[in-house]
């Protein structure tokens, strides 16, 4: 009887060191994650905060890992959890919507429609005429809220659904742009979403 506790309780512990060492990678990686994010976009406070913990929990992760060197379950967990972490952390990311983007947006077709519903949703608009290998084009750029890209990208799909786009980070701005007003911006982009 005394041999089935001591083996139920070396399960429970292995699973319960797992399940540790699985959470705290996933915590840290994910950390990690938007740390670097926070990094690139040049925001040095809330990168140091989050390098502070992620070494916490990283090293916690690791420790277990040490005392535990013979169980090959802790290196599935410890590998497990880095996976999830890193799943984690763009997910996370997506949800926080940090930062500016620019929009790069080239077209052969007319584009008044497209650029008069950007900027009546309170977006800049910068426009070029510019000749490309078949003739012809339109670019303009706007620079927006890592928040507000869906919103863009459906002015452009509804008004100019064959227009080539590129978006790219924006690390640096002289000044800070106004960002529409939110009863502008959205009561235009919902009536453009019901005029579909």
């Amino acid at each position: 009887m005394e041999e089935i506790l001591i083996f139920e309780s070396n399960i429970f512990n292995v699973i319960l060191v797992s399940l540790l060492v699985f959470t705290a990678r996933t915590l840290d990686v994910s950390i990690g994650t938007v740390r670097i994010i926070f990094v690139s976009r040049g925001r040095k406070l809330p990168a140091a905060l989050c390098g502070f913990f992620e070494t916490l929990i990283w090293l916690f992760a690791v420790g277990q890992i040490l005392q535990n060197l013979t169980n090959p379950l802790y290196y599935i967990a410890f590998g497990a959890g880095f996976a999830t972490g890193t799943y984690m952390g763009i997910l996370l990311e997506e949800k926080l919507a940090m930062g500016m983007l620019i929009v790069r947006i080239i077209t052969k077709r007319e584009a008044t429609m497209t650029l008069h519903n950007l900027r009546e949703s309170g977006f800049g608009v910068t426009s070029l005429k510019a000749e490309g290998k078949d003739g012809p084009v339109n670019i303009f750029y706007t620079v927006v809220k890592r928040a507000d890209l869906e919103q863009v990208l459906g002015i452009i799909k509804k008004f100019n659904d064959k227009a080539f786009y590129t978006i790219e980070d924006v690390r640096f701005m002289s000044e800070p742009i106004k960002p529409p007003p939110l009863f502008l911006a959205r009561e235009h982009y919902l009536g453009l979403r019901k005029g579909k």
